[in-house]
């Protein structure tokens, strides 16, 4: 239980309902801000205001997926009102306060290495991370079946990387009869492409490779879709980039080519905010357990 537990949640999309829900029956006390054009009411939550917060009594804060831009500002889909964490907010807090995102950028890090505060990210879990995999495979699925007019079964599909989206990507397209290759660096990486039953090739090659790609899938988080390897594709390609923006696909290039290129980050937020919800929340309950036992027992 989180009883007597103290926590901001700052912004975010449906996927925070879940959050909210899981906290505050685990009987949290929580301050929601930019909610107010949020209908539903959570019995132990209360919209406020950025300047209505004592921050002084808030234990925790936890932010959108994204955290915020480099501005500061947070995403508040539940309200028009312009929300910026700042570091003299965050130093307004008890100094055992953790934040609790996403994913971060250098001006939340700098926010919090000023103000001497904790910052965890949730998607550099393993847990998260492959957790999240499974709605994020799915719907890539769902933007193939979209955006093609032919099957999946019997597609060339050329998977760039080989981390968690990239494994689960490579397995699910494999299972529904595609012919799947992936292309990754290491050697321990290559080894597990091969064990998967599926074809590897080494990065270094991926301009020879890519020739007779249908679907090209990246979740590499920087420009490894060039103009050289966007060149060499099929014009009937279909290019669906999941890595964190800004992506790793040169999208003017493809435009200029005629080749279809999406970027969709965070998919389980589109396709499954629900799922996606209750994972962050079952980690962040966690998480929050955890640091409340802990302070319990340094007496704070």
């Amino acid at each position: 239980m989180l009883t007597g537990m103290q926590i901001a949640i700052i912004g975010g999309d449906a996927r925070q309902l879940e959050i909210i829900r899981k906290l505050t029956e685990l009987d949290a006390r929580l301050s929601l801000i930019g909610f107010e054009q949020l209908d539903h009411a959570f019995t132990g939550a209360v919209k406020e205001k950025l300047d209505e917060v004592d921050f002084a009594n808030i234990d925790a804060i936890i932010l959108p997926v994204a955290g915020t831009n480099q501005e500061g500002q947070v995403e508040t889909i539940f309200s028009n009102e312009k929300v910026v964490l700042t570091e003299d907010i965050l130093s307004k807090t008890p100094e055992y306060c953790t934040i609790y995102s996403g994913i971060s950028n250098s001006y939340l890090n700098e926010i919090v290495k000023q103000s001497k505060r904790t910052l965890i990210q949730l998607f550099s879990r393993d847990d998260v991370a492959i957790y999240n995999s499974i709605p994020t495979v799915e719907g890539t699925i769902m933007m193939a079946i979209q955006h093609t007019d032919f099957t999946i079964h019997g597609s060339n599909i050329t998977v760039l990387g080989l981390g968690r989206c990239g494994m689960s990507t490579a397995r699910a397209f494999h299972a529904l009869g595609a012919k799947v290759k992936v292309g990754a660096r290491k050697s321990e990486h290559l080894a597990r492409i091969t064990e998967m039953g599926v074809t590897p090739f080494h990065l270094s090659n991926i301009v020879k490779e890519v020739a007779d790609t249908d679907i090209l899938i990246n979740t590499i988080p920087y420009q490894i879709v060039s103009a050289a390897v966007i060149s060499k594709l099929p014009p009937h390609t279909l290019i669906i980039d999941i890595a964190s923006k800004p992506g790793g696909t040169d999208f003017r290039y493809a435009e200029k080519r005629g080749i279809k290129a999406l970027l969709a980050p965070s998919l389980p937020g589109i396709v499954a905010p629900k799922t996606a919800g209750q994972i962050l929340a079952d980690v962040l309950s966690q998480l929050l357990q955890d640091d409340l036992t802990n302070r319990k027992g340094k007496g704070k």
